[in-house]
């Protein structure tokens, strides 16, 4: 059932939004570190089974009840949609793209949950500063890496823009679906579920053979070390929150900020910041204030299904033939 907090603490949502910011915008660049020395699925499957089991261990020691057979069934699903399919197409791409522009283009983000959450779930369609917020933060985006060609290769590209469908289906399909209370537990369950999947793969891959450890760089095991504990336990616990407690429209705006972050990492490395750089960032964060400033409705009202059933707004729409939902 989703729980509806429209008076989550302030100082809870400035901390969570800034994880997601920040700690997700160091992750591509993370992503990219670890694939040097350890074979790809078993990346993922380390990175999502240890924060699995971390989360779900916080979980039952703060008195979680245990999840049933059929959470269990939706941890496997979401697992499944937001971790399997999005990470290993964002891998795949990243193994071509480099990390700041893999993460502009996962930057699409917002645009996919907007346009499935009108058109699948039956929510109000973006107008306003929220409208106005994503069409300006898109711009900045194209800004900050437009002019003389990136020469991205296409394959790579389409696998990050893939990731960024996935993870868009899979953050809407979780408002909806029966999950544990506590969102400890539900992410630590999403995460080892998809965690079990990277294994299985992996495994029929043949990447136990390949790995040696005495040949994994400590660059390698600083970046997986992040991804576990920055980027998939505190990160996505904090975004999991986030979308119970705020409309998806202002949690996808962590996908306008992530390209800045990427863009200032590699500034820190070393590389050159120019001004139409700095311009672009302007404008994206511009975008993002837009966008949070503007004024949201509960999660319960924006919700297309509410306790109990079906809302009128959405058996209307159902009837229509628009937003069809499964309960």
């Amino acid at each position: 059932m989703l729980a509806s907090r429209p008076n989550a603490p302030r100082w809870r949502l400035i901390l969570s939004f800034a994880a997601i910011y920040f700690l997700w915008g160091g992750s591509f660049l993370a992503i990219r570190f670890s694939l040097e020395t350890i074979p790809t699925f078993m990346i993922s499957f380390a990175r999502f089974a240890c924060a699995g089991v971390i989360l779900m261990t916080v979980a039952w020691r703060s008195g979680a009840p245990r999840p049933t057979w059929a959470q269990w069934r939706t941890a496997a699903i979401l697992g499944f949609i937001m971790f399997f399919g999005a990470n290993s197409t964002l891998v795949a791409g990243q193994r071509t793209v480099a990390s700041g522009l893999a993460a502009t283009l996962y930057a699409t983000l917002p645009l996919w949950m907007a346009v499935l959450g009108w058109l699948w779930q039956g929510e109000d369609r973006p107008r306003g500063r929220v409208l106005v917020g994503l069409v300006l933060g898109f711009a900045g985006v194209v800004l900050m890496f437009g002019g003389g060609g990136s020469g991205i290769d296409p394959t790579g590209g389409l696998l990050v823009i893939a990731s960024a469908i996935f993870w868009a289906v899979g953050s809407l399909l979780s408002r909806k679906v029966d999950k544990p209370q506590s969102s400890a537990m539900a992410s630590g369950m999403n995460l080892f579920c998809s965690g079990l999947m990277f294994l299985i793969v992996s495994v029929f891959s043949g990447e136990p053979a390949q790995l040696h450890i005495s040949m994994i760089s400590l660059k390698s095991w600083l970046a997986l070390l992040y991804l576990i504990v920055g980027s998939s336990v505190v990160a996505f616990s904090c975004y999991m929150w986030l979308l119970s407690v705020t409309s998806t429209s202002r949690v996808a705006t962590y996908a306008y900020v992530n390209p800045v972050v990427a863009l200032f990492i590699g500034a820190l490395a070393g590389e050159v910041l120019d001004a139409r750089e700095l311009v672009a960032a302007l404008v994206i964060v511009v975008a993002v204030a837009l966008i949070t400033s503007a004024r949201s409705k509960t999660v319960a009202a924006e919700s297309p299904i509410a306790e109990g059933g079906f809302s009128v707004r959405s058996r209307w729409k159902a009837l229509r033939g628009i937003g069809r939902t499964s309960s």
